[in-house]
């Protein structure tokens, strides 16, 4: 959980992986000489009094009025942000009251609000369509927000004041959750280095500003790295498999490029990518993967072997002078897992079973390769086309007769709305009136049970080479009392745009991920909590994807499904049999599916888990990886990780040391759905009761003790074993 000074950078942690916070120095909370002169130039650069963030945004809920920004707008909001920020601590700081509550934690949880707001937005729009200039500004504003973060953070006068609240908070007879305010705002700035000595202190600054400028580099290397990898194709007969809209955005995309005639498979940011199911040439199947497998490893400007091996040294050294063994020990300690041993131990227990399971879906595979006279091994371009083999072979259909019925909008309204409204009573209506920052982009009204304005949601749905892979919730306002604010949440989504006229037919796990993306956004928008810090999703990270996980359940309910799945010509409902199969085959494909992502949250826990000395360099990163793979016992040719560490954003973002937080939350996840089922499925009551007691509550209160409140009963990993047929 973060104060509102660390909710304000919270952004850059997830989309900027800037790492920064909230700041200090040992001179109470007055800025360096550079740090100054650096924010006064930025100042100078722009002497707007309409900079649209130099005030709080006057549109409904203060949705960001997008209309207004302008590039240039950045960099003095930046600027004051850090300038008012500081003389907010100055101001608490130099208050000569006794420390309390309400002279130091309150307005330091009010603090920053300038600098929440364009950060906000700025670092949403380096993730969802970013251009060159807004790059730019990235690389710059990195090591000044670090810096700004430190002076805070090690203000040794402001934690003297919040230790001292600390020290007698059993005798101030504080509610739930101030007390909890108190305990985790303290831990926070131990954890940031506030008992370190002045020495240390200069040490971890200088850190921490390398790791914000290394960590953005990565980032912006992974972007240009997966444009740069479009695999381009002659011929239109080498595209034979694709349905006729894969078709027409390759066409579309080699002709956006100057390739007219030609066309380009664009890469997502996964290891695997969605052509390689269906395409029928081999040869274009492994220059793919191959493309895939290779970036941000193969030299070129946007190699990014150097850069992460810097960050993983540099990250152990700065827990060492924590005092922590390694990285991951310093990140899991306020994580639900506490442990490297818990992680390793979860870890280890699945990985047989999974690697098991790949295996004999790798021979059933095989034996259709052999059947065709293929005379060939199977490899990793080759899974995903013959699982669709196998799958038509096992149930009779293969997953191309599903995209018919997942026509987006229906999934949209029919679907994800359809199930929030049949579990929580929301309603929502599309407005136009508010401006967007691109023109795919959609914004609801969303309305609560009794009718009143709950939150506004927006949509991003398409992917372009101005967004970062993936899918992803931002919070532009984040709901708090204290502040008066409502929550405005937006999912971000990388689906294919089809050509102008066509409709947005999706694939099952595209329809999963939009449950799942809403899932979070249905954490920030219930949020009922006193202070920011602890407002919607900012829970610990091996807990955040819990409550988006059970929302997936609600794309296969049978009523939900029955609901969104209709045809997008004829409207009518997706027959009984083939619902009946999608159903049936919700274990196919697990083994390869778990596989992939165990190896990649291994992988990350190997780097993290190393002492300085022992990390690896650019040279031998690769040799690192595949020996890493092969002690957990997981190093298959035919499943590659999900991520390979050149292009693994996660692990440079928020989800470093965290990449196991998937399957540690699918623990608690399995288990609610199958307390959902036991107690009448979906109800409105069932979905009140979840809201009240866990999703409302945010970062309030410790996490495994809201999950135990709401099931009564510690975390079973029965279901998650049975679900993935690892049991």
């Amino acid at each position: 959980m973060k104060s509102n000074l660390l909710l304000a950078l919270t952004t850059v942690l997830l989309l900027a992986a800037a790492g920064c916070s909230k700041t200090d120095n040992e001179q109470a909370a007055t800025a360096s000489p550079e740090t100054n002169n650096q924010t006064e130039t930025a100042i100078a650069t722009s002497s707007d009094k309409n900079n649209p963030f130099f005030k709080e945004s006057p549109l409904y809920m203060h949705y960001p009025p997008f209309d207004k920004i302008k590039t240039s707008d950045y960099k003095p909001a930046f600027a004051r942000g850090m300038q008012e920020h500081l003389a907010e601590i100055e101001a608490i700081v130099n208050n000569t009251a006794a420390p309390a509550l309400d002279n130091t934690l309150v307005p330091l949880e009010r603090s920053g609000q300038t600098l929440d707001r364009v950060s906000r937005v700025f670092f949403a729009m380096t993730g969802a369509n970013t251009n060159d200039d807004l790059e730019k500004i990235r690389s710059e504003m990195a090591p000044l927000l670090s810096a700004h973060s430190d002076q805070i953070l090690l203000n040794s006068k402001l934690f003297a004041r919040i230790k001292a609240i600390y020290k007698q908070r059993d005798e101030l007879k504080l509610d739930p959750e101030s007390y909890h305010l108190v305990v985790e705002t303290y831990k926070n700035f131990i954890r940031a280095g506030a008992e370190l000595s002045n020495a240390d202190k200069e040490k971890l600054k200088a850190m921490n500003a390398e790791l914000a400028t290394l960590k953005t580099t990565f980032s912006q290397n992974v972007l240009n790295e997966v444009n740069a990898s479009a695999v381009l194709v002659d011929s239109l007969e080498e595209l034979a498999g694709l349905s006729d809209i894969q078709i027409e955005a390759a066409a579309k995309l080699a002709t956006a490029r100057g390739l007219k005639g030609k066309y380009l498979i664009a890469l997502l940011n996964t290891s695997q990518q969605p052509p390689l199911a269906s395409l029928q040439d081999r040869a274009l199947r492994e220059r793919i993967m191959q493309a895939s497998l290779a970036r941000g490893s193969h030299g070129g400007k946007f190699d990014n072997r150097k850069v992460l091996t810097q960050i993983i040294k540099l990250r152990a050294e700065r827990a060492q002078l924590m005092g922590y063994e390694n990285y991951a020990s310093y990140r899991l300690e306020n994580q639900t897992a506490r442990t490297t041993e818990a992680v390793n131990t979860m870890l280890a227990r699945l990985t047989p079973a999974a690697v098991a399971n790949a295996k004999r879906e790798a021979a059933d595979m095989q034996a259709i390769i052999d059947a065709e006279g293929g005379n060939f091994k199977l490899a990793s371009w080759d899974w995903d086309f013959y699982a669709e083999k196998v799958r038509k072979q096992r149930y009779d259909f293969d997953a191309s007769q599903l995209r018919p019925y997942f026509e987006f909008n229906n999934v949209l309204k029919k679907g994800v709305f359809f199930a929030a409204n049949q579990v929580y009573g929301l309603t929502f209506k599309e407005r136009h009136d508010l401006p967007v920052y691109q023109k795919d982009v959609r914004v609801f009204d969303v309305f609560d049970a009794d009718g009143s304005p709950l939150a506004l949601f927006i949509m991003d749905p398409y992917a372009r080479p101005s967004k970062r892979g993936g899918a992803w919730m931002s919070a532009y306002v984040s709901q708090s009392k204290l502040l008066g604010t409502q929550p405005v949440v937006a999912n971000h989504l990388n689906i294919t745009k089809p050509a102008a006229g066509e409709p947005t037919l999706l694939t099952f796990d595209e329809v999963t991920t939009m449950f799942h993306e809403f899932g979070h956004a249905l954490h920030g928008m219930f949020s009922n909590v006193e202070y920011p810090s602890f407002s919607g999703t900012s829970v610990p990270r091996d807990f955040v994807e819990y409550p988006s996980q059970v929302n997936e359940m609600w794309a296969i309910w049978p009523a939900v499904l029955a609901n969104y799945a209709v045809h997008y010509k004829t409207g009518e409902a997706m027959p009984k049999e083939l619902l009946d199969k999608v159903l049936a085959t919700q274990k196919f494909n697990q083994g390869y599916a778990t596989t992939e992502y165990l190896a990649a949250a291994l992988l990350d826990q190997a780097l993290h888990q190393l002492k300085p000395a022992d990390a690896p360099n650019a040279d031998n990163l690769l040799a690192f990886e595949a020996s890493a793979l092969e002690k957990a016992g997981i190093a298959l040719d035919t499943v590659p990780p999900r991520y390979r560490s050149t292009y693994f954003s996660h692990i440079i973002g928020g989800y470093s040391a965290g990449y196991y937080a998937y399957i540690w939350s699918e623990v608690l996840d399995a288990d609610t759905v199958e307390w959902f089922k036991r107690h009448g499925g979906m109800t409105r009551a069932n979905g009140d009761y979840f809201r009240e007691s866990l999703l409302s509550r945010g970062g309030s209160e410790d996490a495994m003790v809201l999950f135990k409140n709401f099931t009564g009963a510690e975390p079973d990993i029965k279901p998650l074993l049975e679900r993935r047929g690892l049991n």
